[in-house]
């Protein structure tokens, strides 16, 4: 592939639903390709502690230029979207001798404080990692308008907030081709999906991914229902794990999860049960090699090193919203996706992502244009 990417239980389950695999992209004055990969799958991101928030400091770099980032949630060592952002920092650490450090929120309530004390510190940007740190974000660049904020996986009205920027990945289409994977890769013609909470910026790889497997079931000639269930959380593997167990079970044989570490419980049922699942954000493939057929990248990494060096070569970028697709480098699927996946498969995917490219396929990211999508196929 061209663009191939380097960066509980039963109530719970029964609380699911069960669907068939049944507006477009924000507008955005500034997009631009990342400059290299910086999203390893395996990032040395630092342990913390169990406090509220725990710390990490650059101990390398002393340089004129200082960069802050705060996790949600997930934490530091997500195995996804924060780790992927923190090995982005260590890389313009090591790369452009930036100073780094970070806060690692371990509740909502955290992210308040956190931007508030690394704002204290005066970096020269701080970044929020996580739609649900929006609303903590604006509020930190309304009251400081003097500190330049960054947001992954959100956006700002354009030119709302002068002094932060949004960061916004078009997760639909890599979703796409995993759905197109799945729908391939299936023997039992039954695949699932595990989505962690529900927001609009998780619809993306919803539908993204119900399309993708829509798309290759027609290509088929199949039906291929898709068993979806929302855990409402990205950070407990328990319930990821049950869910996934419960699936298998019911007859999938391939599960796509954008489940943060609830996801990692799933990885661990699809290994102690010998199935097929999908990764994201991170090439997950080393967390169970003959599992993880292929990984939905969403390269933070990437994205957090590009607008970084950008704002250090002195452009403007407040109030504007960084849009970050296949095109940009931002999305795709993982290096690893060729230890599972035959030439042949790979080859239409890589057809697909130039269509994707060109517009020649409009992925949806919201239901009414998934059911648009579906019945024009």
């Amino acid at each position: 592939m061209k663009k191939l990417l380097s960066s509980v239980l039963a109530a719970i389950l029964a609380a699911g639903m069960l669907t068939a695999c049944g507006s477009k992209p924000a507008e955005s004055t500034t997009s631009q390709a990342p400059a290299g990969d910086a999203s390893a799958a395996q990032s040395a991101a630092p342990a913390g502690d169990e406090a509220s928030a725990a710390e990490g400091n650059s101990t390398a770099a002393s340089g004129d230029f200082s960069a802050a980032m705060i996790t949600d949630v997930g934490g530091i060592n997500d195995e996804s979207f924060n780790q992927s952002a923190w090995s982005g920092m260590e890389q313009l650490e090591a790369d452009k001798g930036v100073s780094v450090s970070f806060l690692e929120s371990k509740k909502d309530a955290d992210y308040a404080p956190n931007l508030e004390k690394k704002t204290d510190e005066a970096p020269d940007i701080i970044w929020g990692i996580g739609y649900l740190m929006k609303d903590a974000v604006q509020a930190a660049a309304e009251s400081y308008p003097d500190q330049l904020y960054a947001l992954v996986d959100d956006q700002f009205e354009e030119g709302a907030v002068p002094n932060a920027i949004g960061v916004v990945f078009q997760a639909e289409q890599s979703s796409f081709l995993a759905g197109y994977v799945a729908a391939n890769k299936t023997e039992t013609d039954h695949v699932g999906f595990i989505l962690g909470m529900d927001s609009p910026t998780m619809d993306r790889f919803k539908y993204g991914y119900f399309a993708g497997v829509q798309y290759g079931a027609k290509e088929l000639g199949k039906e291929i229902p898709c068993e979806y269930q929302l855990a409402e959380s990205f950070s407990d593997s328990a319930k990821g794990k049950a869910i996934a167990q419960k699936m298998y079970t019911d007859g999938v044989d391939v599960i796509f999860h954008a489940a943060g570490q609830t996801g990692s419980g799933a990885i661990e049922a699809a290994k102690e049960m010998d199935k097929m699942i999908i990764g994201v954000d991170l090439d997950q493939n080393w967390m169970a090699p003959d599992n993880v057929i292929t990984s939905a990248l969403k390269n933070v990494g990437n994205a957090v090193y590009s607008v970084t060096e950008r704002v250090m070569n002195g452009e403007q970028l407040g109030g504007t919203n960084v849009i970050m697709g296949l095109a940009e480098g931002g999305v795709g699927l993982a290096p690893s996706s060729d230890k599972h996946l035959s030439a042949e498969l790979l080859a239409k995917v890589d057809e697909l992502e130039q269509k994707i490219i060109a517009g020649e396929i409009v992925v949806p990211y919201t239901e009414d244009d998934y059911n648009t999508f579906v019945a024009s196929l």
